[in-house]
């Protein structure tokens, strides 16, 4: 054995035998990726420049309807587009599951991709399409389906449209995970002792599918409720999301205390929203760790 290939060996061996500097690295580059910005963000949000430490910015958070709407908007948003896209996922991803090799690598590039372009290309895409002069008015009118377009562009459609398209895939993936390794025996069987189709997919397939539809579903909400980009092109005046107003008042305001508080109130009703989700369900369930293979 060579010298270096000795050399390397040894070091090896050496992180081996000290396991606790892996986890003490590890820790450090968590705390200053995700605790220290979380630390200078709490400071900010409970300090005023004139008077110190303050309640003042979550009481204003508090009194404003306007905020209210905002939080309303964002939370209702999330969830159709979590909706929407569990109902578009779920069989996208059991076909993928059941179908042959080759319409399976097909389907699986369809999915994957929409990766390789950004969320903002994709986000002006839908302004082409939805436009009252856009490709899906035009022929809608052609065919006669429509006397008039349809705004389907800077209302809450058009944000619906364009979220569920880009977040599509992370509900596809974890169902396609667990199904992938469900055996497909068990539903077999289940009509072998005389199930129909129907009763041995709902009975046997679902629920073993289960927690890659709740840890899709968590990824999309997550997801869909701090989005920024496509809510800020496709949406209108009535479909302000927090991230959106966030950004108005940390860029156009300079508040930047202000903005932390409602990023600090977003993340807060974000943890017990899926706190409440792990006790209900069990945590290994949301995250998608309670599946069967």
């Amino acid at each position: 054995m060579s010298a270096s290939a000795i050399t390397a060996t040894t070091r090896t061996r050496a992180w081996q035998g000290r396991p606790g500097l892996l986890i003490v690295g590890a820790l450090g580059l968590s705390a200053a990726i995700y605790l220290l910005p979380m630390l200078v963000l709490v400071r900010w949000a409970f300090t005023d420049p004139k008077t110190g430490t303050t309640l003042a910015q979550f009481a204003k958070v508090l009194a404003e309807d306007a905020y209210h709407t905002a939080f309303v908007t964002t939370f209702r948003t999330a969830a159709i587009t979590t909706i929407v896209c569990a109902a578009l996922g779920y069989p996208l991803a059991y076909l993928m599951a059941t179908t042959g090799p080759r319409a399976r690598m097909l389907l699986a590039a369809a999915v994957m991709i929409p990766f390789w372009t950004s969320v903002l290309a994709r986000s002006l895409a839908w302004v082409i399409l939805l436009g009252r002069k856009g490709l899906v008015n035009t022929w809608l009118v052609d065919l006669g389906v429509l006397d008039q377009p349809l705004p389907m562009l800077f209302n809450s459609l058009g944000v619906q449209i364009g979220m569920a398209h880009v977040l599509l895939p992370f509900m596809v993936l974890p169902c396609w995970a667990v199904l992938m390794r469900m055996d497909r025996a068990l539903p077999i069987a289940a009509r072998s002792l005389g199930a129909s189709p129907a009763r041995a997919f709902a009975e046997v397939v679902l629920p073993l599918s289960l927690p890659g539809l709740l840890a899709g579903c968590v990824l999309v909400f997550i997801m869909a409720v701090g989005f920024y980009i496509t809510p800020a092109l496709l949406g209108g005046d009535r479909d302000i999301t927090i991230a959106g107003l966030i950004e108005m008042v940390v860029r156009d305001l300079l508040d930047w205390p202000f903005g932390a508080a409602l990023s600090l109130t977003l993340l807060c009703i974000v943890g017990a929203i899926f706190a409440s989700g792990a006790w209900l369900v069990g945590a290994e369930r949301l995250i998608g760790q309670g599946g069967h293979s």
